[in-house]
């Protein structure tokens, strides 16, 4: 019998779970196939394509009245099978859902909420053995009808779908509160430093008040700047060692940087231009342009990415923030251009407000303390998605194969 290695005590002794497809669970029906020149910019009803699946953003609307399978109403099951994959309850209003996504009614003895689970479940699966397609990657109807599933009765099915949903509920309650934390230090931002056109910010704390104004300087009067370079690939032995050797694919929302895609021995680190540690990275180059980090020790970056090393008297957590506040005015230097850049000689003269030093350091240690808030609730919330990934692999047998 086909069991799972965890189970609710009430089933344990109700039987193996019966093997079968998702064609057999459910019907999967295709949406109405629009052509670009048939979605408008008003109409009577949404067309709920792949891109609103998942980001609600810039929908098209149709007059058409069509059948009514070709609808979707909130509450129902709905699956991307085109681009972006995967199964959504929708909460919206009502829609016309179109051809890549498939509206999924459920057969009378599953539950829809447990078949939301399983398919989200069997996806990666499905993505990696069925998908296809060598531009717009996806899974046909017939491979998702076909693919072999295992599920028990529906008491069970119900009990397991409770249970999964109790955790996406404290999953969203903690994505929520990592969320307002970040709200919270974007707008603390806007007020503790200057806005455009002035010379004194709106909040400042109370041994400051009287300071007078901030000074504005370019980046190139502040810092040294180094543009990084990258040592030979084809010198093995300039790879693999102990020295972090940073790339944009290594900078991410977090502050500082503790380990990297690629390192660097002793011998390919004394092929590039060393940044001490607690200087301030910025990338200039491509489509990441904006990025922004700190790294915790000495290292040496690509030649995407400036290196800030402030002199005495400037805070690099300071400038870390500033940086960080003016990112995407500072991206747009770059112009629009096949490769996106900010040369260093450009980057030099980004002008930049600063008040005294102590004030300076006041204003990153207040951040740092959010940024820790939110580093401590983002690992909770991590923590939640691993535990929650690890139950589902122990309320569900092992392999779609051993349904066979």
């Amino acid at each position: 019998m086909l069991v799972p290695k965890l189970r609710f005590p009430e089933f344990r002794d109700t039987g193996g779970w019966d093997s079968t497809t998702f064609g057999t669970a459910a019907t999967f029906i295709n949406g109405k196939a629009y052509k670009q020149e048939e979605l408008l910019d008003q109409g009577k009803y949404r067309v709920l394509r792949v891109g609103n699946f998942f980001t609600n953003k810039e929908w098209y609307f149709s007059n058409l009245e069509l059948e009514e399978d070709k609808y979707c109403d909130s509450g129902d099951l709905l699956y991307a099978w085109s681009a972006s994959f995967g199964p959504r309850i929708w909460a919206g209003e009502k829609v016309i859902y179109h051809y890549h996504i498939w509206k999924v009614v459920v057969a009378k003895d599953i539950d829809k909420q447990f078949l939301f689970v399983l398919l989200g479940y069997e996806t990666d699966r499905m993505k990696a053995k069925s998908a296809n397609g060598l531009g717009l990657l996806h899974i046909t109807k017939g491979a998702i009808e076909s693919w072999e599933c295992c599920i028990p009765k529906k008491k069970e099915q119900q009990k397991i779908a409770d249970c999964l949903s109790s955790i996406d509920d404290l999953i969203g309650a903690q994505s929520q509160k990592v969320e307002a934390l970040k709200t919270h230090k974007k707008g603390l931002m806007q007020q503790l430093f200057p806005a455009d056109g002035e010379t004194i910010p709106r909040l400042r704390f109370p041994e400051f008040r009287d300071a007078g104004e901030w000074e504005k300087k370019p980046i190139g009067k502040i810092s040294e700047i180094v543009t990084g370079n990258t040592p030979s690939t084809t010198v093995s032995e300039y790879y693999g060692g102990n020295r972090l050797f940073v790339s944009p694919a290594d900078m991410s929302e977090h502050r500082f940087i503790h380990r990297t895609k690629t390192t660097l021995t002793e011998q390919g680190y004394s092929k590039t231009r060393k940044i001490p540690a607690d200087s301030v990275l910025f990338v200039c180059i491509g489509s990441t342009i904006g990025k922004i980090a700190q790294n915790k020790i000495d290292c040496a970056t690509n030649q995407q990415i400036n290196a800030v090393i402030p002199f005495d008297n400037y805070s690099s957590g300071f400038i870390y923030y500033a940086l960080d506040l003016n990112a995407s005015k500072i991206a747009e230097l770059a112009g629009k251009q096949a490769v996106p850049i900010i040369n260093k000689s450009v980057f030099s003269t980004v002008v930049l407000s600063f008040p005294s030093f102590k004030e300076q350091q006041k204003i990153a240690d207040c951040l740092s303390c959010i940024d820790e808030l939110i580093s401590a609730q983002s690992q909770k919330l991590e923590s939640l998605k691993i535990h929650k990934k690890g139950l589902m692999q122990a309320l569900f047998p092992a392999s779609r194969e051993a349904c066979a």
